[in-house]
């Protein structure tokens, strides 16, 4: 799966150096991990980035990284995200100090449910500055697949997967939230000349059997999606 995240890195950092010279004075990162781009991104010295996870993800961050340079404003927020009130006052707070902010939820919504990830869509959406949300989306099949494959270590961990929706990026559009990029895996592979294994099978397919290929497409989608509040 590493090429997955490989195109999903890239794919956000693009974004993000695309929106930031177009207003953006905030990033606010739920569930940020050991996200790093604070810190090797060109940012400008001025934006404000908040970084929100477990409390002992934030205290492990901050000890192996407290001797390192960040490119622009680091915060970091230890909070459970499941606890409503903090995260609304944490949205609330940051939505009142900034102009334009880009949200992000990078490899986070997949462990959510539908109803979950449709609260925390209306608690974002709720936000007048918050502009911008930035994820990754995968199809149903992609989610079956992946609990056949690796459902028991996923529930070994805690981590069971739940979100994808049937319809897509339009999951969020009855909450406020349209759709302006989909960047889907299979297209950016090949425009970052990084392939999955085997791709050689999907190229054949899409030559001698495009309809079929059509159809796998749909039924495969998957990759980073940029929306805006409207």
């Amino acid at each position: 799966m590493s090429w997955v995240m490989i195109l999903r890195t890239v794919c956000m950092d693009e974004l993000i150096s695309k929106l930031v010279p177009q207003g953006i004075d905030t990033i606010i990162n739920l569930a940020a991990g050991l996200d790093t781009r604070p810190y090797r991104m060109d940012l400008p010295a001025t934006l404000r980035w908040i970084e929100v996870d477990f409390p002992d993800m934030i205290a492990y961050k901050q000890q192996h990284l407290e001797k390192e340079v960040t490119r622009c404003r680091l915060e970091r927020v230890p909070l459970d995200l499941a606890n409503l009130e903090g995260r609304r006052q944490l949205f609330a707070r940051v939505n009142a100090s900034a102009s334009n902010a880009i949200v992000i939820t990078e490899g986070l919504l997949a462990y959510l449910r539908p109803e979950d990830v449709a609260v925390l869509a209306q608690d974002l959406h709720d936000q007048p500055k918050f502009r911008y949300w930035i994820s990754d989306l995968a199809s149903p099949a992609i989610l079956q697949r992946t609990q056949k494959h690796w459902g028991k270590q996923l529930s070994a961990a805690n981590a069971p997967m739940y979100f994808a929706p049937a319809e897509g990026p339009d999951f969020f559009r009855p909450i406020g939230w349209k759709l302006v990029e989909f960047r889907e895996f299979l297209d950016e592979s090949r425009r970052l000349k990084r392939e999955m294994p085997m791709a050689w099978m999907i190229r054949a397919t899409e030559h001698l059997f495009p309809k079929r290929f059509a159809k796998m497409r749909a039924k495969w989608r998957s990759g980073v999606i940029l929306m805006e509040r409207f």
